[in-house]
């Protein structure tokens, strides 16, 4: 187990510093004119694009400017966005609203998936897992772009069932409709993984022999078929991480919510290299960290499981 630890966090580095690498590259390449993107169709005087050019470093190649930006990366420093703030500062006013919609989203989508692909797979060819396929189809048909604003629209708006916007400050309650459009993203996946995990350890020889013990129906799925189909679901769950927090680009934007993936899309229209690099470096080790946790928990969810 130590040394099987030991060679992920290796393997974490290495993905840590090509994926910095790569989106800090995709920025450089797609960088027009960032700082008169910055000032819009104002003129910019050439003394203050001069100072800024200078600040940045936007006169240096590439390679010099990534070693610049992971100089101060390493050493706990975010730079300044273009707009002269503080990026650790953005970072902290962004994180902890996206967290909780992050969480939110993870505990409604994963309840909801788990539950109802349980009963599907023990009902599977009923019309209630026939109902459950085609809702799935639906949800994977409807992208997020589609899902949000249409959400708004029907129970912000019209219904006023939600809040329409949620701000900084959200409460439990104005962030419930951003929450359940951003864990509609891994519903149809995790409920499908679900059911057809349940349907497959149903017909096991272990399930078989529990009942011919005389358990009971409700302990042999409980304990028996329960644990071993969460198996593939945690691993989804960690995947899926990093898809909520892409999906919350939309999400935040719809809803007016100020987290990361709201300042990640200003910054790539304002061409906001530093501000776009600081927040997907965080995104990274995130998702690095949740990937590393969910491979730990194979072992507590299947003992037969083991890393030699």
């Amino acid at each position: 187990m130590f040394r099987y630890f030991v060679r992920r966090l290796l393997q974490m580095v290495l993905t840590f510093f090509g994926a910095t690498f790569i989106v800090y590259a995709l920025m450089f390449a797609n960088q027009d004119d960032p700082l008169q993107a910055l000032a819009g169709e104002r003129p910019l005087p050439e003394n203050q694009r001069q100072a800024l050019t200078e600040l940045y470093h936007l006169n240096e190649p590439f390679i010099v400017q990534y070693g610049y930006y992971m100089q101060g990366l390493l050493t706990g420093d975010f730079g300044r966005s273009l707009t002269g703030r503080q990026i650790g500062d953005m970072m902290a006013d962004a994180w902890p609203v996206t967290i909780k919609l992050a969480l939110m989203a993870i505990v409604i989508g994963a309840t909801f998936a788990v539950t109802t692909g349980v009963i599907s797979g023990i009902r599977r060819g009923g019309p209630f897992d026939t109902s459950t396929l085609v809702f799935t189809l639906v949800l994977l048909a409807l992208p997020i772009v589609v899902l949000a604003p249409l959400a708004q629209l029907i129970f912000g708006i019209k219904f006023q069932w939600f809040p329409a916007t949620a701000g900084r400050d959200a409460t439990f309650f104005q962030l419930l409709l951003p929450a359940i459009v951003l864990g509609s993203l891994v519903v149809a996946t995790e409920l499908r993984v679900t059911r057809a995990s349940v349907a497959e350890n149903l017909r096991s020889d272990y399930v078989r022999t529990a009942r011919a013990k005389g358990l009971s129906r409700r302990r042999v799925i409980g304990v028996h078929v329960l644990r071993n189909s969460l198996i593939p679901v945690v691993t989804l769950i960690g995947v899926d991480l990093g898809g909520l927090m892409s999906g919350a680009i939309v999400t935040e934007g719809v809803f007016n919510i100020p987290g990361v993936g709201f300042n990640l899309f200003r910054g790539i229209r304002t061409e906001d290299g530093p501000l776009v690099v600081g927040f997907v470096s965080i995104l990274t080790i995130v998702f690095l960290v949740s990937n590393l946790i969910v491979d730990l928990l194979y072992a507590a969810l299947d003992p037969r499981i083991r890393y030699e």
